[in-house]
């Protein structure tokens, strides 16, 4: 075997591994499934929905509900529905300081807080969301591939019926 032969193939496998670690192309074909209750509190009031908008697509097919919660001990949780979205590496739900999450650079320009990992792909779950996170700044939500910069979809944020007949 040639020298260059023995040298070739030792690199071809690691660059053939860290690729596989950057993309991670398996997650394109396996769903995440999670199902999540909305979270309750002992007496007081039920959760009363302030926000809620529909997620759109932008670069991956998204869909489903993202609404904001007052939970009945004050605290607030960001709610996903229905939703479902292309799998991937590094997924996140960002709250976005802007009146819609259309593109890359509104994102990135408006600013974000980041919720943390997207749960799973499909299905319920909750976020919850810092006392202290100005609702009227932060009007959008982005799912958000942090290791590409990559907007999956995003949903805009707008009052509820019963938080308008408060």
């Amino acid at each position: 075997m040639k020298k260059w032969t023995k040298l070739a193939i030792p690199v071809a496998a690691v660059a053939a591994l860290v690729a596989w670690y950057v993309f991670r192309p398996e997650r394109l074909v396996v769903n995440r499934r999670v199902d999540e209750g909305l979270p309750t509190t002992q007496g007081g009031p039920s959760a009363q929905p302030l926000e809620s908008g529909r997620f759109y697509s932008i670069l991956h097919p998204t869909e489903g509900t993202a609404t904001i919660f007052q939970m009945g001990d004050g605290t607030r949780v960001l709610r996903l529905t229905s939703f479902s979205t292309s799998n991937g590496p590094d997924v996140r739900v960002y709250m976005v300081a802007a009146d819609d999450a259309k593109d890359v650079a509104t994102v990135q320009q408006a600013g974000f807080i980041d919720l943390g990992v997207l749960k799973g792909n499909i299905g319920d779950q909750n976020y919850s969301l810092s006392s202290d996170l100005d609702l009227a700044k932060y009007r959008a939500v982005s799912i958000w591939c942090k290791r590409f910069s990559v907007n999956f979809g995003a949903a805009a944020l707008r009052p509820t019926e019963a938080s308008q007949n408060r």
